[in-house]
């Protein structure tokens, strides 16, 4: 037997709560490889999940979230892992439509897997979790589409989140002039010490222009808000240089022109990390486990246990947690 959050619906409410329950591997849905799960993380969509709605994403209960977990094969059928073996999952759909992480132990298909880089231990790689392989990822197609620190600055939005720590910290350690938005002034000393060079306030690009361009600013941009902002900074953006969009706290609509793609040439990139393809995976992996700086990322965490879950899943959602939060699922 083990310990799990599982998420149960009240049928008269129609509203689901979370807590924590005894499980056999029995109880698991089928999957080819068991895994003794060490540490999960607490991203945007796990405080949906954890909510009493499910946030939409939640198709049926009883239920475990967690979209993020790190740990050792206990079993498979597949012949690509063995047990003892240290494994990393993000994404496919798991923690939503299938049981995740918050769990000491979880059913995973293969496919879903990707073998723990060296230089990495389980809690590292669950302080990255789904948000900072989002930021490695959203830095790789910047890159690939000719970004250089040479270029000039890099404004990342909605800073002070998982997604735009790792993307602070990752760009400061690659050598790029790092522009940190936010609508916390009092995490101004946090964001530089992760490599941030200015502090953006978020109240400078929150509102509409009715200018389709601005002044050229910025080289390139990570975007974790959408809305408005990112309509702000699509007007901002050098010649040729790129946005790679990766969330939207901000709002879905872009009230945005076509004018920056138009006479700039401006590119507006998509970052998906759930259905990522495995050798992506792979490489993101392994440059994080080089070009994150391991001390920054240890600012960022914020240590947590299966009972703190359905409060730190309310805070999520109301922008109150800052860095990423570790869940050591055995503590």
């Amino acid at each position: 037997m083990f310990n799990a959050l599982v998420m149960d619906k009240d049928e008269e409410s129609g509203l689901a709560t979370g807590s924590i329950k005894k499980l056999s591997v029995d109880d698991l849905p089928h999957g080819d490889v068991t895994v003794a799960v060490e540490y999960s993380t607490v991203n945007y969509k796990d405080g949906l999940c954890l909510s009493p709605k499910g946030g939409g994403l939640v198709r049926a209960y009883p239920h475990v979230p967690g979209i993020d977990y790190a740990g050792t094969v206990e079993a498979s059928s597949d012949d690509r892992y063995k047990p003892g073996d240290k494994v990393v999952l993000t994404g496919w759909r798991v923690g939503e439509a299938h049981w995740g992480g918050y769990s000491q132990k979880a059913n995973a298909r293969a496919d879903w897997l990707v073998p723990l880089p060296d230089g990495l231990t389980t809690r590292q790689a669950m302080a990255v979790g789904t948000a900072g392989f989002t930021a490695m990822l959203a830095v790789m197609a910047l890159e690939d589409h000719g970004l250089t620190p040479d270029r000039g600055p890099v404004l990342v939005t909605g800073a002070a989140g998982g997604v735009g720590s790792v993307a602070t910290a990752i760009l400061g350690n690659l050598g790029y002039e790092v522009a940190a938005v936010t609508g916390r002034p009092e995490t101004g000393d946090y964001l530089k010490s992760l490599g941030a060079t200015t502090i953006v306030p978020r109240d400078d690009l929150n509102e509409t222009t009715k200018r389709p361009l601005e002044s050229e600013t910025w080289a390139g941009c990570v975007d974790a808000v959408g809305g408005a902002m990112l309509a702000r900074v699509l007007g901002q953006m050098k010649y040729g240089c790129s946005v790679a969009a990766v969330g939207l706290a901000g709002g879905a609509a872009l009230p945005a022109t076509v004018i920056p793609f138009l006479l700039r040439g401006v590119n507006l990139l998509g970052i998906d990390s759930v259905m990522q393809p495995y050798d992506n995976r792979v490489r993101a992996w392994k440059r994080i486990a080089t070009d994150l700086p391991m001390d920054k990322l240890d600012a960022m965490v914020q240590p947590a246990g299966l009972s703190d879950l359905p409060q730190l899943g309310a805070d999520i959602l109301k922008g109150q947690v800052k860095g990423r939060v570790v869940v050591d699922v055995n503590a």
